[in-house]
């Protein structure tokens, strides 16, 4: 009886342990923090020593760094709205601009990124600058604090575009008739406006700091979804460093003004500023005087190195509280910006240029089995980091998006860039091309071509576009730029130019 009972216990163990299942392993969290004009070359631990960046330096030191990560250009002066319509959508630049008309009648939206995140298992959280023809909350389950474009009063926009149409084909310089934050400082001694003075709203508006505000929504959301046991999509879109550029006084006085240098590329005027549409009535051009001062141009940087600073506190204790859940070996954190900001480089103040500085931005990525302190310079898109996270999330690419998945190149299973180019446009005043270390820029206005060894001249001061044995690189640059444009439905024809040649 004895082995007949034993038998039968034999039986119904091995009977139990075969329906047992292999556990799944559950997808991976991912967390999407983005900044706002935050260039490239805004972080310490990737050269710059004047800037304090602890945080976002810690991200670099515990994952992989893409040293060339770039936007694909806008259709209008706002580039941060074309950039983030890209990252919602997956779609090249051209191709968004014409499918995002359906959003506000909710068409399409089940094509977003946080709408396929939700189909995968995920709950998604969103908060910060929006500016996205769709509704926020249609996007994303979990939404708060949906911030405008710029932390600014409307009614100063606004004013300021009136300002424009009134004053054209007048005497009137735009700068002369700014509201209050514009065309500053003129000197020393000018006080007309302060990044501390809270009577001026933008980033103080509400009576906290907008990045700080967006902390605490993201503290919020992690101390929710660490009771849940899905995985969590977050995306974090902070304005700073955008202008207004106000930041506590703590964080103005780390950056004396004798201690901030006048960038490699600096001058007083851009020479074609005019015929690529960054004069004086560019929003962002018209925030410091014409023409640059020294004084003026470390007044600005000062600024933009503060709220950067301040920036990196609030990420900080984002990723402080994201440790503290215990559910960091299982998620991935990418960072970066919607495109990058000239800050003084070449005369210019915003975005709205072909340059490094304007268009490349930072970009990081932590995560599991993510090698600690890597940097990879293949080119890639900043809005790969779409691409990336549906990936990492399960979802097979759909054919509409364009970016691709860096995990690739972060694991070492490829080396080259998942891209024959680098192409980037800005309505019909710029076109440019970056490949194999150079770079071609062209002003249709005024048929003007410029090429940079990117290599040798990466503050690109040098055009080599004039000179006879360089020839040959702008011929081969210009007509790869041309069958790109054709790839990407660019509506600008440019071949009547090159035929000029």
């Amino acid at each position: 009886m004895k082995k007949i009972i034993l038998l039968l216990l034999t039986i119904g163990f091995l009977s139990c342990k075969s329906e047992q299942k292999p556990k799944e392993k559950s997808k991976p969290n991912v967390v999407f923090i983005f900044a706002d004009d935050m260039t490239y070359s805004a972080l310490n631990s990737l050269g710059n020593k004047e800037i304090m960046t602890p945080n976002l330096d810690r991200l670099v030191h515990q994952g992989t760094t893409f040293t060339h990560a770039y936007n694909m250009g806008a259709w209008n002066g706002a580039i941060c709205a074309a950039s983030r319509a890209m990252m919602i959508s997956g779609r090249s630049v051209w191709d968004v601009n014409s499918f995002r008309q359906g959003w506000p009648k909710n068409k399409g939206l089940e094509k977003t990124w946080g709408k396929l995140m939700e189909g995968a298992g995920y709950d998604t959280y969103m908060t910060g600058k929006w500016h996205v023809d769709a509704k926020a909350d249609s996007v994303f389950q979990n939404v708060v604090h949906i911030r405008p474009g710029m932390p600014g009063d409307a009614w100063e926009h606004d004013d300021m575009v009136k300002t424009f149409k009134e004053i054209k084909g007048t005497n009137i310089k735009p700068a002369s008739v700014m509201p209050v934050g514009y065309n500053r400082p003129l000197s020393k001694n000018d006080t007309s406006w302060s990044p501390t003075d809270k009577k001026f709203g933008g980033f103080w508006k509400g009576g906290k700091h907008w990045s700080e505000v967006l902390k605490d929504d993201a503290i919020s959301f992690i101390d929710k979804a660490e009771k849940k046991d899905n995985p969590f999509f977050m995306y974090l879109a902070f304005n700073a460093p955008h202008d207004p550029r106000q930041a506590p006084q703590e964080f103005l006085d780390k950056y004396p003004l004798d201690n901030i240098s006048i960038p490699e590329s600096w001058m007083p005027e851009y020479t074609y500023k005019d015929d690529m549409g960054c004069g004086h009535n560019l929003r962002d051009e018209a925030l410091a005087p014409f023409p640059r001062t020294e004084y003026a141009t470390k007044t600005h940087i000062q600024e933009y190195y503060a709220l950067i600073t301040h920036l990196d506190v609030q990420i900080g204790k984002i990723l402080d509280r994201l440790e503290a859940t215990g559910k960091m070996d299982n998620t991935y954190i990418i960072f970066t910006a919607d495109h990058g900001l000239a800050a003084g480089r070449h005369g210019l103040i915003g975005k709205q240029s072909q340059f490094d500085h304007s268009i490349r931005a930072p970009f990081m990525i932590t995560g599991p089995n993510v090698p600690k302190n890597k940097k990879i310079d293949a080119d890639i898109y900043l809005q790969d980091a779409m691409a990336t996270a549906i990936d990492l999330g399960g979802v097979k690419k759909p054919d509409y998006v364009f970016f691709n998945s860096i995990m690739d190149l972060v694991t070492g299973k490829q080396s080259k860039s998942n891209y024959n180019a680098i192409y980037n446009g800005y309505v019909d005043l710029q076109r440019m091309i970056r490949k194999d270390g150079f770079k071609l820029i062209i002003y249709p206005k005024i048929e003007k071509v410029l090429l940079y060894d990117l290599e040798k001249d990466p503050e690109e001061i040098t055009n080599l576009a004039d000179e006879a044995s360089y020839k040959e690189k702008v011929d081969t640059l210009f007509k790869e730029l041309i069958v790109m444009q054709k790839e990407l439905n660019d509506p600008l024809n440019i071949e009547d130019i090159y035929k000029k040649l």
